[in-house]
């Protein structure tokens, strides 16, 4: 017989981790998209995670971690993305420290592979960079990377930048989780109606659907946020160059 290995006391305040879910379509006016954190803190390792029925995209914002994709490691630091397929198996690690992961999911009916996308490669290259007026758009996970419906990226304002022009999308939800600086963010169908007029400051986050219009400004720093999308696959800039150009008062896509 096996020598009995010994007790483990856990502390009331030992380190630990944890999933805070924000938001899901049971709760907000998405029909796709929910979004959560995972909050790593000291030596931990996690149990298994999968989401059976959904693909997911994970975001590196505080810290550094490993995650096991179906047992193969990939190193998760400061605005690296992740993409975990549907239905597969995954960990979290970390050594020592405080580390905090953001995740989004959506509905997928396939399965796509893994796709690790480094923010220390990403953006220095010019493919993955859109460059609008005061601001710079890095396409993190985008439509040459196979998913059901998720594509994101970041966003990094200039201070004093506004979004223009203003957009909407007929076949795209989204959110913006906002991960440094502080600004504000208004979202509305039309003009007349416009109530969401909203200060944002990191670690906020912004529900966007289908139909509204979703300018973000900026202060007197720099002003960062992610954007998940989910449903039809494209970059608004991409799809119709007059959001590039900045010609029109607004467009819809």
């Amino acid at each position: 017989m096996d020598k009995p290995k010994p007790a483990h006391f856990l502390n009331a305040n030992a380190n630990g981790f944890r999933y805070v879910e924000k938001t899901n379509p049971q709760i907000s006016n998405l029909q796709f998209l929910t979004y959560g954190v995972y909050e790593l803190t000291g030596k931990i390792a996690s149990g298994a995670l999968a989401h059976p029925e959904e693909e997911a995209l994970l975001f590196g914002w505080h810290g550094k971690v490993v995650v096991t994709v179906n047992g193969k490691e990939y190193a998760l630091d400061r605005y690296d993305t992740l993409y975990i397929p549907r239905g597969a198996t995954y960990r979290f690690a970390q050594e020592s420290g405080e580390s905090k992961v953001i995740v989004c999911r959506a509905t997928a009916d396939n399965t796509h592979p893994v796709f690790h996308s480094k923010w220390s490669e990403f953006s220095k290259d010019e493919k993955r960079i859109r460059h609008l007026k005061g601001k710079d758009v890095f396409l993190m996970f985008d439509v040459s990377e196979g998913a059901d419906k998720l594509i994101a990226g970041f966003t990094l304002f200039q201070p004093h930048q506004r979004s223009y022009p203003p957009h909407n999308h007929t076949d795209q939800e989204e959110i913006y989780i906002f991960t440094k600086g502080r600004g504000s963010m208004e979202v509305y169908a039309d003009e007349e109606t416009k109530s969401f007029v909203r200060s944002v400051n990191e670690g906020d986050a912004v529900t966007i659907p289908i139909l509204n219009y979703h300018p973000v400004f900026s202060q007197e720093e720099e002003l960062d946020f992610i954007w998940c999308i989910a449903g039809n696959r494209y970059w608004v800039g991409d799809k119709n160059k007059d959001f590039m150009t900045g010609k029109v008062d607004k467009l819809t896509t």
